[in-house]
């Protein structure tokens, strides 16, 4: 049983199966999240990962291999790539939410998944067999095993252990959309990061023309879901304007021209998670272990642990083992991949005096890089799941 239809779930019982396990994903929402996210850059950990996965989303989105940084005065502070490109030449790609969403669910119907909608986890007991789910309309299900990957606010994460931490708020909500008929004056291919006076911008161009932005906004304070909610477009749109008024670059231009802004989402992480699984219940991508979207890297986790966890029960005698096995392998990676994109969220939330050092920090460091083409990142993006390697404990 996997709990959530999301990228996670999705690619997990797609993994399941090419192990030669049946799954089932019981998704809490009524429908697909067809119109669900704005968009979101794959790195190519996050393509190699889907390689083993047999799933190919060339005909999704464009490649967007290089990532600019400019201040808010215009100041071109430098540029990197982002990740190296495998050695076919695959590079990053910037593709929509919810057309990866699609993609996917249809790779797993394909390969006879069931999905079941309107189904949130209430809770779950081990059985002599298994594990029985109770959902919310008060049905039940019962499966060898339960896969909790029902993001940030996991329910099966609090029933694995009650005092888990939850998600930690991270200073920001999140604005972006898509327009047409604008010149942004960036590179093809390019992923244009703008370190504003008051705000963070981003923003890249797909090859029909279409600019793809998203804006990050201050808030000490963590909103309520109801008080997101009761932000109107027009409040919106006069917050970014006002946001982005001192800056130079195309912010106030795609802004104003986009018709439908996609509104208010919260930035969050997940610290570290002591217990990941409990008898037969176990937790991967957001619930056990989100991460801020700074370095593009919350999908790319999910779907390494996708590939990790099917290897790990496939090649291991019992479930205790796999789990055991698939803890091992992935805590250390995944929690340093939160802990830098926590310290790269950080320099989005400066104050006035302290974005000064900050500007001539990255500056040195882009120039660095340049120059020598160490990227001491390149952990990250080099990470590779082979299929075909028995998963094995660490020695």
């Amino acid at each position: 049983m996997v709990i959530g239809g999301g990228i996670a779930g999705t690619a997990s019982a797609i993994a399941l199966h090419k192990a030669g396990f049946e799954a089932v994903i019981y998704e809490a929402y009524d429908r697909p999240a067809d119109d669900v996210g704005a968009f979101l850059t794959l790195a190519v950990n996050a393509l190699d990962a889907l390689r083993a996965l047999d799933f190919d989303i060339t005909h999704l989105g464009f490649e967007t291999p290089r990532i600019t940084v400019t201040s808010g005065s215009g100041k071109r502070i430098g540029r990197l790539p982002h990740g190296q490109a495998l050695p076919d030449g695959t590079v990053s790609r910037t593709v929509k939410r919810a057309e990866l969403y699609r993609a996917l669910r249809e790779q797993a119907v394909r390969h006879g998944v069931r999905i079941e909608y309107g189904k949130r986890l209430a809770d779950a007991d081990s059985t002599e067999r298994g594990v029985r789910a109770t959902f919310a309309d008060g049905s039940t299900a019962e499966g060898g095993l339960l896969i909790g990957a029902d993001g940030l606010r996991s329910r099966t994460r609090q029933i694995i252990d009650p005092a888990a931490p939850r998600e930690r708020y991270g200073g920001m909500i999140n604005v972006g959309g898509y327009t047409h008929g604008i010149q942004t004056g960036g590179e093809p291919g390019t992923m244009h990061a703008i370190f504003g006076r008051r705000a963070f911008f981003a923003h890249t161009t797909h090859p029909d023309g279409e600019v793809w932005w998203a804006a990050n906004l201050m808030r000490p304070t963590e909103p309520t879901p109801a008080g997101l909610a009761s932000i109107r477009p027009p409040q919106w749109r006069a917050e970014l304007v006002e946001a982005f008024r001192p800056d130079h670059g195309p912010a106030l231009a795609l802004i104003e021209a986009t018709d439908r802004l996609v509104t208010g989402w919260t930035t969050y992480d997940v610290p570290s998670v002591p217990n990941w699984h409990r008898d037969r219940l176990i937790i991967i991508g957001d619930a056990a272990h989100a991460t801020v979207p700074s370095i593009g890297q919350g999908a790319a986790m999910a779907l390494e642990d996708a590939v990790v966890l099917a290897k790990c029960l496939r090649d291991s005698p019992d479930i205790a083992s796999a789990f055991a096995t698939y803890e091992q392998v992935r805590r250390d990676r995944v929690e340093r991949v939160v802990a830098q994109g926590r310290r790269t969220d950080s320099w989005k939330t400066l104050g006035p005096i302290a974005r000064i050092p900050r500007d001539l920090i990255m500056s040195l460091a882009l120039k660095r890089l340049a120059r020598t083409g160490h990227d001491p990142s390149r952990w990250i993006y080099e990470h590779h799941v082979d299929w075909d390697q028995p998963a094995a404990r660490h020695h």
